[in-house]
Formats: structure tokens, C-alpha cells, sequence
């Protein structure tokens, strides 16, 4: 299937092999060496994020774990809480256990942001208490930076660190009257990833303190992950410092006008009405599996990926999808992407 326009940030012409090394070929230099990219990531990512020191990993699931087993190591606790649906539990097929041995507390209702009474509910000790910033599974959602204040400070009180899913930090940050360091300072450990909103390929940075992030080493190189040629996935992450980060509030901006034009065409609805980042959820009066039938008919048809894949719901008449916008979606006027999903119906 040739798709040739994707509102997805996950897929589409930018991200195909022949698009990344056109991009690749302009970064790399004939004095670029192995080393030098993902040295130059690991310290623009430290300096980003106003921590002393930050580590590559191949992989978001690998650099979270390790982060979560150096603090459990460090404390001598193995339960961590977070989000019901945070995404180390729901998509990663609880690694943390099988690999580390650890044990998920999930604390609070999984369709609303985590709150501080929730984790006062939370009688055992804990290694950590992630939180994932925006939390993605219920419409790239924020907690006020006073919560998260209060929150992170809880966490220290109880004796644990304070994680960052930072995945996506990047969009993240434009919904706070606040920089990428202050966000970073109320953690002990932030992990960001490289192929979300940055379009890389693949790929992680654990960022923390000395101590933290020499002992992550530790662990990265005993799972692996301490790969020598990672420097195509640094090179790529490092373009997308510099052509997509300083776009992330006009991508933001994009996804609020989307949002406005989904919503007042009445046939579906966004969480939240107006988005907090540049990613929302888009509620559909249909079924999943319609869903999926009209967006791979509109694919074939057309050429366009309206969303990944459609997520169910309690009520089996409805569905929803996730729009995370960046370059891809700027290609799409409000209008259009308004009339491209009330026009899914006839494409079952």
C-alpha cells in the first residue's frame, strides 16, 4: 500500500528507509566518527534537560527497566507504582517483571490523571513512582505542574525516586508555563524518546545523576544494549533536535486547530476538547473493527493513513483513535481531516 500523506506521527513518507538516509546523508560528514553522535545526543540531551549526565539505549522499553531496576537496587525495594495504563505496563509486556523481578503497583482510576490522594492510598514501599508525561492512554493528558510539583515531592517523602516517561517531554513541555530543565528537576530520572516526536528511527536517552547513570551503564551493557554502531540512530535523533524540537508548539498549535474543527463538525469528539500537547484522542460513533475497515479502505483508496490502528470501548459501538501531530500532519488543512473522518461511515 502506497501512502502518501499519514496523520500519523508513526508512520508515512518521512519515516520510510530512502527518506531517513536522504536526511542521514546530510548530517554525516566524511569526519563523522562512530562515537561522535551519540556522544553529541547524550550530552545535547543532558544539557536539554539540565542533568549532569545522560545515556543512549537502543530501545525506550530497555532504558525505563534499567531505570527502574538501579533504583530498586538502590533502595533495596522492588515495587514501583504508576498509572494503570501506563505504558511500561500496558505495552511492554511487563518486562519489569519478567527480566528484573519487579512488581507494577497501579494506583488510581486508569481514565483520570494521577492524583497525590492516590498515591497516599500506597501502603507498601516503593523503589519509584513513574509518571508519565503527557500520559498518552487517556488523551495525552497533563497534570497541572502544582500537581506534579506535589506528586514528585510525595515520592522523595516515601522514599522513592521520581521517574519520568518521558517519551514524549518534548511535546509535553508546551503545555506548562515552564523549560525542559525545570520539568526535568522535579525527577530523578528522565527517559525521552528519539523516533516519537523527534522522527527518529529508534532508540532512548535515560538522563539523571552521575552516580544513577553510571550504574544504568552497568545494566545496559548486561542486556545488551551497549551496541558500538548506534550512531545512524543517534545522527537521525540529533536532526530531529534540530529541525522538529523547535517546532513543538507549532505542532501543538496544529493540533488544537484539528481538534476545534473535529469537534464542531459534531460527528466525532476529541479528549481533551482542546489538546494540552500536540497529541489527542478522536472519538468515533463506530466500531472498532468498522474503524479499521474504513481507515484501510481510505488508505487504499487515497493514499492517506488517517490513524495506526482504533482503540476499543466499553460500548462496542464506538471507538477511538490517537492523532499525534507533527510535519505529517501540517500537510493537512483542519477542514479536511474533519471531513475525512465523518466521511469513514461510507468507506465500511
Amino acid at each position: 500500500m502506497d501512502i502518501r500523506r499519514s496523520l500519523s506521527n508513526h508512520a508515512g513518507p518521512r519515516r520510510s528507509p530512502h527518506e531517513v538516509l536522504r536526511r542521514l546523508a546530510e548530517r554525516v560528514t566524511p569526519d563523522t566518527t562512530a562515537e561522535g553522535p551519540v556522544r553529541e545526543l547524550e550530552e545535547r540531551v543532558a544539557g536539554l534537560l539540565g542533568k549532569p549526565r545522560a545515556l543512549f539505549f537502543p530501545s525506550g522499553t530497555m532504558a525505563q527497566q534499567v531505570a527502574l531496576r538501579v533504583h530498586a537496587e538502590r533502595r533495596g525495594r522492588y515495587a514501583f507504582a504508576g498509572h494503570p495504563q501506563s505504558h511500561l505496563h500496558v505495552w511492554e509486556n511487563q518486562g519489569y517483571s519478567a527480566v528484573h523481578g519487579l512488581r507494577f503497583h497501579p494506583v488510581g482510576d486508569r481514565n483520570a490523571l494521577l492524583t497525590t490522594e492516590d498515591l497516599t492510598a500506597v501502603k507498601e514501599p516503593l523503589a519509584a513512582v513513574v509518571i508519565e508525561l503527557p500520559q498518552r492512554d487517556i488523551g495525552g493528558r497533563l497534570p497541572s505542574l502544582e500537581d506534579l510539583t506535589e506528586q514528585t515531592r510525595w515520592a522523595r517523602s516515601a522514599g522513592a525516586a521520581a521517574h519520568c516517561d518521558g517519551a514524549r517531554i518534548w511535546e509535553a513541555q508546551t503545555g506548562y508555563d515552564a523549560t525542559l530543565p525545570e520539568l526535568a528537576s522535579l525527577f530523578d530520572t528522565v527517559y525521552v524518546s528519539l523516533y516519537k516526536g523527534l522522527e527518529g528511527v529508534r532508540g532512548a536517552v535515560l538522563a539523571g545523576d552521575d552516580e544513577t547513570i553510571g550504574h544504568a551503564e552497568v545494566w545496559r551493557r548486561r542486556l545488551g544494549g551497549a551496541i558500538v554502531d548506534a550512531w545512524p540512530l543517534a545522527a537521525i535523533a540529533l536532526t530531529g533536535l534540530d529541525e522538529n524540537l523547535p517546532r513543538m508548539r507549532e505542532f501543538k498549535a496544529h493540533a488544537q486547530a484539528l481538534a476545534r474543527a473535529i469537534n464542531e463538525d459534531g460527528f466525532a469528539h476529541t479528549t481533551p476538547i482542546v489538546p494540552q500537547t500536540p497529541l489527542f484522542h478522536v472519538h468515533l460513533p463506530m466500531s472498532q473493527q468498522q474503524a479499521r475497515q474504513a481507515a484501510e479502505n481510505l488508505s487504499r483508496e487515497t493514499g492517506i493513513r488517517l490513524f495506526l490502528y482504533a482503540r476499543s470501548n466499553p460500548d462496542p459501538g464506538r471507538c477511538s483513535f490517537e492523532v499525534s501531530v507533527g510535519i505529517n500532519a501540517l500537510e493537512f488543512t483542519p477542514r479536511e481531516v474533519a471531513e475525512l473522518i465523518r466521511g469513514l461511515p461510507s468507506r465500511v
